[in-house]
């Protein structure tokens, strides 16, 4: 028997304890979603909370879990009739980051369907959970699909399953728990949303609390039993207030005062909608219950809003989620007392500030240790003051002031990026077969049906008007009688779909010192963080290179992280001479590793750059032209945005765009209001590159 290591046992990390121990008292909350770094025991925190669990009483014989107190009217098993039901214990159903819909939703068979008429349904992973936990490890990487069918089951409360015609609906209530990395990419902002409370992790600096976790852990996994026993006690402890917990949550009071504190707290972060006010009730309710009170309190409010609100304050995908606690009390003083049809007294003297006796309640039981040191996110994402790059270029170089066209120049501190705008989509012309996204056409699991083939393995989406032509011909031949269709499974045909996919777009960006002329480099790095954004929301993998000085380097290997893409743009310097070859051979090998990784992702190579080569050799231009040429060897789409500014151009950055087989742009032009040719112009481009090359 697998003995999952003991909720009680976890050292420090009071905030997520607290926070998956009010969702245990109170479902309504709406689940919990952990950032944090990796080993951080996010996953042993989770699975551990589902032995506290009370036990479920379920309809004898209901693969859906029906509460036999109130069973689903449409249950598939249905209809249930009035016998007692059984107890079993509370479910955590796992979610893999790489399920298929059929897993996740459950699958119909379609040939009993055709032929006979009868709904074989095999539940999936949403019909498990119902009335129990749905846990998703590295939610931030779950494909678009899924993620679709997760916010209609929080949304509704129930799944649909439909194949051609044939519909299954099934109840599906369940708290969902989620755990991810930021440094991995962030979450969709619907997905985001719908966790009621988030939760930050890192593992804590105190040498005293680290060696306690390591402690535990070796003894837990040198007798996972002996261990489990050693911290029985507070395991039933820690079960029945949770139960006590949930008999008392009905009586508390949540009163008006409170509820203009939420209000108010929630305006003054200017949060969207009205989810935010809505979790905030629900957990200071769970708040008071847990800590056995049957009154709402200020701190209780305080509690729920650093637990509900700092996820839902971000505006774009390079906002780190935090909340600005002064900010907060001061709210909640100003708010403190007063009745929804008062006048709000911002000078008002008020009677104390928030108390600061502990979360709301306490925290559950555990061993010893002290608190855990939760680094918020912010820190660990917020630039550092700029420091000298490893690969720049010696301080006896030329400086820019000095040489002519970006010969070389000493470095220049970071300078702040300029405002990002919408931009065009650049995408990758023919049609692919990588992961879902938005940016460029490919053959997907979802879109419009283009056509049809045998499937080579389980039917997911039939081709309906294909199966029947296939299985009319042989209607006489297998002895047709009655109304139905006589359907075998050779004749089964699986539809073929046209959707989007996610690409990887490499970033190759100059930051020599020419590139710090005339401040240019503020728009350049407006434009690229323009760029990632874009990246974000057509959920592409992306890659950064710069090259300045005498070489280049892999700011950041390619990642679903766009924010910390951003976050290395912002640091960096420039300066020194501009090697473009080295850039553009960098480029190269991250491509080449990354087609041995993962060969269906197509690339997006996109140079920023005023296409002076200055550096790298003793023939720049050319070497930089020999480099280019390898991309347009293997076909790879580009892009080159044109940086070079003033009255006078040399138009050498549109020189490296033909030598890459790609287009070029200037920075003008990026913006969506500006280059509604520029898609077109990206496949004339490639597609001419294809014609010289087979002639």
């Amino acid at each position: 028997m697998n003995t999952r290591y003991p909720f009680t046992a976890v050292v420090g990390m009071d905030d997520l304890r607290l926070a998956l121990l009010l969702n245990a008292v109170s479902p309504a909350v709406g689940g919990v979603l952990v950032r944090g770094e990796k080993g951080t025991a996010k996953s042993t925190a989770v699975r551990a909370l589902a032995e506290l669990l009370p036990a479920v009483p379920v309809v004898a014989g209901c693969r859906f879990s029906c509460d036999p107190a109130s069973p689903d009217l449409g249950c598939p098993d249905g209809p249930h009739g009035t016998e007692p039901g059984v107890q079993r214990p509370a479910r955590m159903v796992e979610l893999p980051v790489g399920a298929s819909e059929d897993r996740l939703v459950g699958s119909l068979d379609i040939e009993k369907a055709l032929a006979d008429g009868v709904k074989a349904f095999e539940p999936g992973l949403l019909a498990a959970a119902h009335r129990g936990i749905l846990y998703v490890d590295e939610v931030n990487l779950l494909s678009d699909h899924l993620i679709d069918h997760l916010l209609d089951a929080a949304a509704m409360g129930s799944s649909y399953v439909e194949r051609e015609g044939v519909s299954v609906r099934h109840a599906a209530r369940f708290l969902l728990v989620g755990t991810m990395n930021p440094e991995e990419g962030e979450l969709r902002p619907q997905l985001l949303d719908r966790f009621g409370l988030t939760v930050e992790v890192a593992a804590s600096r105190e040498p005293e609390q680290r060696v306690e976790v390591v402690r535990r852990r070796l003894a837990y996994e040198d007798d996972p039993g002996a261990f489990a026993a050693r911290w029985a006690d507070e395991e039933t402890a820690l079960r029945e207030r949770i139960v006590t917990a949930r008999e008392l949550l009905p009586e508390v009071t949540l009163g008006d005062a409170v509820l203009l504190q939420i209000a108010a707290t929630c305006a003054a972060f200017e949060v969207d909608g009205m989810r935010a006010d809505i979790v905030m009730a629900r957990t200071a309710t769970a708040l008071a219950a847990w800590a056995g009170r049957t009154e709402v309190t200020s701190e209780d409010v305080r509690q729920a809003a650093l637990l509900a609100l700092p996820h839902r304050r971000r505006r774009s995908p390079f906002d780190a989620p935090g909340l600005d606690e002064d900010k907060l009390d001061e709210t909640l003083e100003q708010f403190k007392g007063q009745e929804p049809d008062e006048d709000p007294e911002p000078d008002g003297p008020g009677d104390g500030g928030p108390g600061d006796g502990g979360p709301g309640g306490g925290v559950p039981p555990q061993g010893d240790g002290p608190a855990a040191e939760n680094a918020p996110a912010a820190e660990e994402t917020s630039p550092p003051s700029p420091a000298p790059a490893s690969d720049q270029a010696p301080a006896s170089e030329p400086t820019a002031a000095s040489a002519p066209q970006g010969a070389g120049s000493g470095e220049r501190a970071a300078v702040a990026a300029g405002e990002p705008f919408r931009t065009k989509v650049l995408s990758v012309p023919g049609l692919g077969e990588g992961a879902a996204g938005r940016r460029s056409r490919a053959r997907t699991e979802h879109g419009r049906t283009t056509g049809s083939v045998r499937p080579r393995g389980a039917l997911t989406k039939l081709h309906l008007a294909a199966t029947v032509q296939a299985a009319a011909p042989h209607q006489k031949a297998r002895g047709r009688t009655g109304r139905g269709l006589v359907v075998r499974r050779d004749d089964l045909r699986q539809a073929t779909r046209e959707g989007r996919e996610g690409n990887l777009v490499l970033f190759v960006v100059d930051a020599s010192g020419s590139m710090a002329a005339r401040q240019r480099m503020s728009a350049v790095k407006g434009a690229v963080l323009s760029l990632l954004l874009d990246a974000y929301q057509r959920r592409d993998k992306v890659g950064l290179i710069t090259f300045r000085g005498r070489d280049a380097e892999v700011a950041l290997p390619p990642t679903s992280s766009v924010d910390a893409a951003a976050a290395r743009l912002e640091k960096l310097p420039t300066g020194g001479r501009t090697p473009l070859s080295a850039g553009l051979l960098k480029a190269h090998d991250v491509l080449r590793v990354e087609r041995l990784r993962d060969a269906s992702r197509r690339p997006l190579l996109v140079v920023v750059t005023d296409g002076r080569a200055t550096g790298g050799g003793a023939d720049p231009v050319a070497l930089a032209g020999r480099a280019a040429r390898l991309h347009a060897a293997e076909g790879t789409a580009s892009v080159v945005v044109d940086c070079e500014t003033g009255p006078v151009r040399l138009g050498l950055a549109r020189e490296l765009a033909r030598e890459l087989g790609g287009t070029a742009v200037t920075l003008d032009e990026l913006r969506a209001d500006s280059i509604a040719g520029l898609v077109r112009d990206v496949r004339d481009v490639q597609a001419g590159q294809t014609t010289r090359r087979a002639a």
